[in-house]
This record gives structure tokens, C-alpha cells and sequence, in this order.
């Protein structure tokens, strides 16, 4: 047999190990297959991305629920794939232009997406190798990116239905526009922060009078597109003036001062002024009163032609010159600071400026209601559920979506404008003729799609839809969606009601979030903080094994994970302690061929280790069905670390080393037998390493890779809860015993007796079972069951049942002994304090369940006898001194 490298390397196998995997198809799925389906579809990362800490534990999710799925059993195919992110990307591919000296407006639409597709084969993909040092296993056979043609073609068919279904409309519409990005974006894709920014108090005269209406604004420049001064009908201070003409500063327009619901009485002077094509609410006040439209604002955010001064001025110095004149002119009343929440681009952080504009829209209302419903009914499941909150707010106060950009790069929108009649076409192809008057003239809508719109589609579009692929068949609808919680608008709600309306149903049933990666001090990762943490920089320090395990074990779904590296090393220190008993394991299995064991064979010892597994592959099976994922992997550390590493193997050291072979071949049998099930439980975990111990296992208990195997469950045959109970006791004992010659500076070197002190006869015989254990591990050269004391001066720790005495002699400081005892009875005495209030409580003893209260009246009495007779040996040590 060949030997475990006596040091754990991860660098020595993981390339090599994944290398193996990818070449020989273990992550493709079998779309024949008779197995039952489960499917996830990645998050795609943008095309020209690097891995991140956030694709790091998103990642490692899927891939330890994706290989837990395939081990056990199902037809698991986990489709990955890139986004076009439009865009981000062309805004990088925009700076290298500039940066060449190259600016957009010098290319046609086609040399510029030559240049984007040029920038996308450089760059993109460089995410997949780096997924790969992760260690994910998803098929990349069938890997997807946004503008593949089945995917595009997806996003045509999907945009053309839902024009013919009336659910997609041209209009002129507020947008949120970047001035910098230079295209309208979504609700969702404006961040609102809060700033301290200034309101303004400014006059406007009453026509005719020698009056004025005194407005309050934060945006004075928007004042020359205002149509109106609107105020609420129910403030007295405004009900005479209803009806007035009002005289627009600088402007000199008549506009009316008219009454709106929508006008808070309390907010500032009670009047508003109305600004219809450069604010949401005040488009539709303008639309209730037909104000019309008076656009003064453009695309980059500059004053339109024909306000003089002001005209091609940017926003702010606008803003500026405008103040200066109205302060001149004594219609600048008052400035105050004011705390406000401004939006702000998602992508470049510029001040959106809110435009009417005609632009393609989404209509939501419909298609958000099955959406709902579908939560609501519990079809739908979010992990955790605290956010189906924030899906049904936003569900319920949904806005139709606007879907196009004045973009390039991404999905071009299948619209075609007749040049001669106006006729507005909608086609995959473009046409040849105008279908209302023949002409050949046709001019294709130059926007192109929000990229959430082909986003919405993945579930569907990544497995071949529109057509009815035997993929679509079999691996639709998905399985579960593992994601951030900070795309629940973006991507998820998307996908549902897309999904539903296309499909007829649910493109998953579970949603698992997981929270945001932050630095040690919980602050988001960014630039500006210098705090980000490039994930290869882990793995290429502790191997790619410890960064999951870190990312996995610290996870609770939906919340945040501070990232500490001293958690990564813990993780490596895990890995080393696996690899280090593995290879004690192996070293230790000799010319032995035959690694069965029979029931009848089995030590105490055995039987507890057996039971202790079976309880944890249960565990584990639960809490991966839960989707906690972080506790499943506490599960197997603890197991691992703790009672197989910690535990049986120092109880079955002398089994290994002793003269009774049929004994040493059981302890090897079960060493390899609970070995490679610990391999089988952690590699959706930590797949390198379990795959590189397990290739060493003796033949004739593996398979030839570990990721072929089969998922372990519970067997009932192996567990056997009467003797895991006496060792769990025993080794309770042992664990006093230690503690107590620590406190007492014994060194674990200093043999002595134990006396085990009870006068039970079925204590007596369940200890008797296990008595060799207190030798092999309590430090000891000798172990006796007594009916009473033999009063030699001893160490005592008391247990429920019976005693253990450590005779002391040559061993201890009583001083010492006497300040442990002292605490001892402290804490006892908390105990019986506690229980007795407890039982002393009424609220307690009527209202909790009989078996509860006898269970606490049980501690009680237990407490008090331990209490009397630690009395006793303080008074024993104190008569010593």
C-alpha cells in the first residue's frame, strides 16, 4: 500500500485532482438518465469579471449542495455561465477606447461592438479557471453566456410575445437617467443615499397682484421646466388663491397655481412647484391636470437650447447661476441645510437625474400578482424567510419596468420603425418590406435591453428554451437558487414571474440567500477601504480546501460573514488534523486484505464510535436539507476533530499495538470503515483533500475516486445506544480526571490508581464494560471498582452513580485541591440555587410538562447529594493542611 505523504500539501494534488474530475465528464448530467433531477443554474458572473469573495461563498454553496445531490443519488447538473453585463462592460470597453485616444462617437455601432467582442475574448472566461481552483464542480459542457445565439434567441422570442401579449409598451415615461453611463436604468439599479443638501425657499408672483407663492425646493434648476405650482385643497392658507396665474422667475411664464391630493400641507410652505418631465411625481400630477411636457434637462445633464444664460450649462453651475439671479431679483427667500436621500447609478455612482424620455416598458401589475401568490401559497420557499417581507413590499409597490438601454452592447431590441408610414414592427429578422405600405425603408430601434430582461430568462433559456430540448425535459424546472440577498429585485423576482408566465411555473422552489462577505471590523469590501480580499491569495496560502471550509462553516443563510484570516487557518489546522489521523490510520493497517468486521467483535469502544456516526450522518443529512449548510459542517468537524481524531483513536492505540490480532483487526476494520465515511460526509465540503486521502484507502473499500461514491446514510444495525452510553460516561470521567490533575499540575506522564467508588450493582457492571478505557486514557497504571473508600488521601470527582478517586499520594498540592473543590462547591451550589427557583416557580411547575418538572426535581436531588459529599472531601483536604 502506498504511503500518505507525511505532510499535507494542498498544492501538490488540488490542480491535479480537478484536472482528473473535469477530463474524466464526472460533472456532466445524463439528460437520459432514469435518475431523479436536480438542477442549479449559477449566478452568472459578469464576462469580465475576477473571482471575488462574494462568488467565493455563493459558489462553494452550490457546489457542497450540487455534489451532496450527486452522491446521493440524483441526476445533478449544474448549469454555469457568464453575463454580457451591458453596462459595466461597455463602460470598460468605452475607457480603453478613450484611453487609445479612440472615443465612441468615432465608431459605427458595428466597429464598436468589434471592439467589445474583442475586449469580452480577452478578458472573459478568466472567472471560470479562477471557479476552478475553487474546486466547483458544475458541467461545464454546458456552459451559457447571456449573447449565445440559443440564449438571444430566448430574449427575442420572450420580448416579441409579450409585445403581442400588450405587455410590453412603448412610452414616454420618467426614466432614472445616467448622465454618465449615458442611458436610462431601472429603480432597482439606483442606490439612494442620504446627504445633507440645501432646501430652497423662492418666490413666485401672483399675476396681476402684488402677491407671491412661496415654493420649496431642493432643485432649483428644474425651476425653468416647471408647469404649474400645485398646493393641497385643504390648506386654508392656499383655498383664495386656488385658480391664480402664477409668473415663472427668470422665466417669465404663466403657470397655474392649481390643488393636488398629492401635496403635503406640512412640507415646507405647503406649495410644491410642478416639474412634469423631470420628476416621477410631479409626471403624474402633470398627466391628472394635462400640464404637458417641458423637458429643460438632456442626457447629459446639461440646460436645453433657448433659456439663454442658462443653456448648455451643466446641472449644478446652472443651479449656481440660477440662485445668483433669483437672489438679485428678490425671490430668493431663504436656504436651509436639509437631509434628503439623493439616487445615485449603481454601476458609477453619478446623481441620476430623473427625465422623461420615450423608452420601452415592462407592465408589471399583472405579472407580479402570480408572483406573490406563489409565496404567499408556500410554493415558493425563501431561506430564510424574514425576506419574503421585502418580496411581497416590493411585489406589492412595483412600477412598470423599463427595459431599454441606450446602450450597444447587449440584446438589440427586435423593433423596426417604418421610415415612410411610422409603422412600428416587431420581428426576430428584420423584415424585407413594411407590411402597411411596402416600403423598404426600415430603421431598426437603436436601444438595446436592460441586461436583467435576458437575466430573468436563465432557469429556461440556459436548458435550450424556446425549443423543447430533452435538457428543458428533464432538468426543468431548477431545483434551487443560491444567491445574495442584495439581488432579490435585480435577478430573483425576475426569474419568477418570468418564469411563470413563459413556463406555467416556478423555476425553483427554494431560494437559498446567502449574506455578504465583510472585513473583520463588518464593513463592506470595497476600493476606497483598501480592505478586499482576493480569494486566489488564499488558496494559493492555505489551499482551496480552508477557504471553503471557512466560507461553509461561518455561513448561516442570510446573514453577513466577517472574514478573519486566523478562521482560514483554523479551517487549514482542520485539514492537517484529518490528513495527520488519515495517514496514522493507513500506516497502521499492516498486510492486513480484510477490512469487515462482525457485530459480535466489536468492542464498547467500537459500538460507541459506530453510534456517534450514525447520529452524525443524520445530522448532517437534516441540516443539509435545511439548508444549514454552516451547522452540517460543524457536524462533521466535530466528529471528526473531536470523537474520531480526539477520541477513538487514543482509545484503540493499544488494540493496535497489543498481541490480540482478532482485536487489532476490528479496531483497523472500523478505523477504515468510519474513515472513509468521514471522506464521504466531507468532500461536498472539502473535496481535495477527501479525494487525495481517499485514493489511498486499502482496495476493496473504495471506489476509484471518491467523487463516484455513493452519499452515506444512518444504518440502524450500527448503532448501539446502551454502550455509546457508558463510553460517553466514561469518557465524561476521563475528562474530570484530566481537568482535575491539570488544576493540580499533574502531569499526564505521573501514573497512579483509580478507584471508581460506587455501591451499585448496575452501575458497577455497566463501568465494568469500559473499565480498560480509564486505564488507556485516564493516565492510569491501575483501575478498581469499589463498594466503599479504602480512606487513603485521593483527587475526587464526583459523577452521577459513583466517584472517582485518584489516591493523591506523591501527587498533589492540597492547597490546591482545596481551592478546586472550593469551586466545585460553588458551582453546585448555583446549580441547586437554579433548580430550586425553578421548582419554587408556579408558573413553572403548573405550566411546563410533567416530564419536564420530574426531570427538574431529579437534577435537584442529584445536585444535593453531590453537594454533601463534596462537603465532605473539602473537610477531608482542609484536615490534611
Amino acid at each position: 500500500m502506498k504511503e500518505l505523504k507525511k505532510t499535507y500539501d494542498p498544492h501538490s494534488f488540488e490542480d491535479r485532482i480537478y484536472r482528473e474530475w473535469k477530463e474524466g465528464g464526472y460533472f456532466r448530467a445524463d439528460n437520459s438518465s432514469d435518475k431523479e433531477a436536480y438542477t442549479i443554474v449559477m449566478p452568472p458572473p459578469n464576462v469580465t469579471g475576477s473571482l471575488h469573495l462574494g462568488h467565493a461563498i455563493n459558489n462553494t454553496l452550490q457546489d457542497v449542495l450540487i455534489r451532496w445531490k450527486r452522491m446521493d443519488g440524483y441526476e445533478a447538473l449544474w448549469v454555469p455561465g457568464t453575463d454580457h453585463a451591458s453596462i459595466s462592460t461597455e463602460a470598460k470597453v468605452v475607457a480603453k477606447l478613450e484611453s487609445e485616444g479612440i472615443q465612441k462617437t468615432d465608431l459605427t455601432r458595428e466597429e464598436f461592438l468589434e471592439k467589445a467582442w474583442e475586449w469580452t475574448r480577452e478578458y472573459g472566461g478568466r472567472i471560470n479557471g479562477q471557479l476552478e481552483k475553487l474546486g466547483v464542480s458544475c458541467d461545464w459542457s454546458r456552459e451559457r453566456f447571456t449573447l449565445d445565439e440559443t440564449l438571444s434567441d430566448a430574449v427575442l422570442e420572450v420580448f416579441i410575445r409579450m409585445y403581442e401579449e400588450g405587455l410590453i409598451y412603448q412610452g414616454d415615461r420618467i426614466v432614472n437617467w445616467c448622465s454618465s453611463c449615458g442611458t436610462a436604468v431601472s429603480d432597482i439599479e439606483v442606490e439612494h443615499e442620504d446627504e445633507t443638501g440645501k432646501l430652497y425657499t423662492i418666490k413666485y408672483p401672483i399675476k396681476g397682484e402684488e402677491g407671491f407663492i412661496s415654493i420649496a425646493t431642493t432643485r432649483p434648476e428644474t425651476l425653468l421646466g416647471d408647469l404649474a405650482v400645485a398646493v393641497s385643497p385643504d390648506d386654508e392658507r392656499y383655498i383664495d388663491h386656488i385658480g391664480k396665474t402664477l409668473i415663472l422667475p427668470l422665466v417669465n411664464r404663466e403657470i397655474p397655481l392649481l390643488a393636488d391630493e398629492y401635496v403635503l400641507a406640512e412640507f415646507g410652505t405647503g406649495a410644491v412647484k410642478i416639474t412634469p418631465s423631470h420628476d416621477p411625481n410631479d409626471f403624474v400630477v402633470g398627466e391628472r391636470h394635462q400640464l404637458g411636457q417641458c423637458v429643460v434637462i438632456d442626457t447629459q445633464a446639461r440646460i436645453v437650447e433657448g433659456y439663454g444664460p442658462y443653456s448648455g450649462l451643466d446641472r449644478y453651475e446652472a443651479r449656481k447661476r440660477i440662485l445668483e439671479d433669483l437672489n438679485a431679483q428678490g425671490l430668493l427667500v431663504s436656504i436651509e441645510d436639509h437631509q434628503h436621500a439623493v439616487g445615485h447609478c449603481e454601476r458609477c455612482s453619478t446623481t441620476i437625474e430623473p427625465l422623461i424620455s420615450k423608452q420601452w416598458f415592462v407592465k408589471m401589475e399583472g405579472l407580479a400578482k402570480p408572483a406573490k401568490e406563489a409565496y404567499v401559497r408556500g410554493d415558493l420557499k425563501l431561506h430564510p424567510d424574514r425576506f419574503g417581507k421585502i418580496y411581497v413590499n416590493w411585489l406589492d409597490n412595483i412600477k412598470d419596468w423599463c427595459i431599454s438601454r441606450q446602450l450597444w452592447w447587449g440584446h438589440r431590441l427586435p423593433v423596426y420603425y417604418c421610415q415612410d408610414c411610422a409603422k412600428t414592427i416587431v420581428s426576430k429578422t428584420r423584415p424585407e418590406n413594411c407590411p402597411d405600405c411596402g416600403s423598404a425603408a426600415l430603421g431598426q430601434d437603436e436601444d438595446t435591453l436592460d441586461t436583467w430582461f435576458s437575466s430573468a430568462l436563465w432557469p429556461f433559456s440556459t436548458l435550450g428554451w424556446p425549443e423543447q430540448t430533452q435538457d428543458l425535459k428533464k432538468f426543468f424546472p431548477t431545483s434551487v437558487l443560491v444567491t445574495g440577498y442584495d439581488i432579490i429585485f435585480f435577478w430573483v423576482i425576475r426569474m419568477v414571474f418570468s418564469s411563470l408566465h413563459q413556463m406555467g411555473e416556478l423555476p425553483f422552489k427554494d431560494v437559498y440567500f446567502n449574506g455578504l462577505v465583510r472585513d473583520s471590523q463588518g464593513r463592506k469590501m470595497s476600493k476606497s477601504l483598501n480592505n478586499g480580499i482576493d480569494p486566489l491569495d488564499i488558496i494559493e496560502d492555505y489551499g482551496a480546501d480552508a477557504l471553503r471550509f471557512m466560507l461553509v462553516s461561518g455561513n448561516t443563510p442570510g446573514n453577513d460573514l466577517r472574514f478573519f484570516t486566523e478562521k482560514v487557518e483554523a479551517a487549514r489546522n482542520f485539514a492537517n488534523k484529518l490528513w495527520n489521523a488519515s495517514r496514522f490510520v493507513l500506516m497502521n493497517t499492516g498486510e492486513q486484505s480484510d477490512f469487515n468486521f462482525a457485530v459480535e467483535d466489536l468492542e464498547i469502544e467500537d459500538k460507541w464510535i459506530l453510534t456517534k456516526l450514525q447520529k452524525t450522518i443524520d445530522s448532517i443529512q437534516i441540516n443539509l436539507e435545511r439548508y444549514d449548510l454552516g451547522i452540517a459542517a460543524g457536524n462533521i468537524y466535530d466528529f471528526t476533530w473531536d470523537e474520531f481524531c480526539d477520541w477513538y483513536i487514543e482509545l484503540v492505540k493499544s488494540r493496535l499495538y497489543g498481541e490480540d490480532a482478532r482485536s487489532k483487526q476490528t479496531a483497523v476494520s472500523v478505523l477504515i470503515y468510519v474513515l472513509r465515511e468521514i471522506l464521504r460526509l466531507l468532500h461536498p465540503f472539502m473535496p481535495f483533500i477527501t479525494e487525495e486521502i481517499y485514493s489511498y484507502l486499502p482496495e476493496g473499500v473504495k471506489e476509484d475516486l471518491l467523487i463516484k461514491e455513493t452519499w452515506p446514510h444512518a444504518q440502524e444495525e450500527l448503532s448501539f445506544s446502551e454502550e455509546a452510553r457508558i463510553v460517553e460516561d466514561i469518557i465524561e470521567g476521563v475528562k474530570s480526571i484530566r481537568n482535575a490533575r491539570s488544576e493540580m499540575d499533574i502531569p499526564p506522564s505521573k501514573k497512579s490508581a483509580i478507584h471508581i467508588v460506587t455501591q451499585s450493582s448496575k452501575v458497577q457492571q455497566e463501568l465494568r464494560e469500559g473499565l480498560d478505557l480509564f486505564r488507556r486514557v485516564g493516565s492510569a497504571d491501575s483501575v478498581e471498582i469499589l463498594d466503599k473508600e479504602t480512606g487513603e488521601e485521593a483527587l475526587t470527582v464526583i459523577k452521577s452513580g459513583y466517584r472517582i478517586l485518584v489516591p493523591l499520594a506523591g501527587l498533589v498540592d492540597y492547597q490546591k485541591e482545596l481551592d478546586r473543590l472550593t469551586k466545585e462547591r460553588e458551582r453546585i451550589e448555583q446549580e441547586i440555587k437554579r433548580a430550586s427557583g425553578k421548582l419554587g416557580n408556579s408558573s413553572f411547575t403548573e405550566k411546563a410538562p410533567a416530564a419536564v418538572v420530574e426531570q427538574e426535581r431529579n437534577k435537584l436531588e442529584k445536585y444535593e447529594k453531590m453537594f454533601e459529599e463534596i462537603l465532605t472531601n473539602i473537610q477531608e483536604v482542609e484536615g490534611k493542611l
